[in-house]
C-alpha cells in the first residue's frame, strides 16, 4: 500500500478488544468526537461508537487509519452518518 500520508479507507477495518480494558481499530479515518465517556468515530465500515469510563487515546494514527482505546468500554455500536438510504420507514416495508 502507498502512504502518501492521506488515508484512504483501503485499509481493512477490524476491532480487537482485551479484557474490555483496551481496543484497538484499523480502518478509522476520522475521529469526530472524544471524552472520558464516549469516543465516536468513522470507520470504513460505518460511524462507531464506544462507551465506557475513563476512556482515553492511547495511539491515533490517521495516517494509517489506527487508533488505541484504553479505559472500561461498556459498549460498541455501528451506525450510518445519518443520511437517507431510500425513504421512510413504511416506503421500505412495502
Amino acid at each position: 500500500m502507498v502512504n502518501n500520508g492521506d488515508y484512504r479507507g483501503d485499509t481493512p477495518h477490524s476491532l480487537v478488544l482485551e479484557e474490555r480494558h483496551r481496543l484497538s481499530v484499523s480502518g478509522v479515518s476520522e475521529v469526530l468526537s472524544f471524552d472520558e465517556d464516549q469516543v465516536v468515530m468513522e470507520t470504513a465500515l460505518g460511524r462507531l461508537s464506544v462507551e465506557g469510563e475513563g476512556l482515553h487515546v492511547e495511539k491515533l494514527s490517521l495516517d494509517v487509519g489506527e487508533l488505541t482505546l484504553e479505559g472500561n468500554i461498556q459498549s460498541l455500536l455501528y451506525s450510518h452518518d445519518g443520511k437517507s438510504k431510500g425513504g421512510s420507514f413504511w416506503s421500505k416495508v412495502f
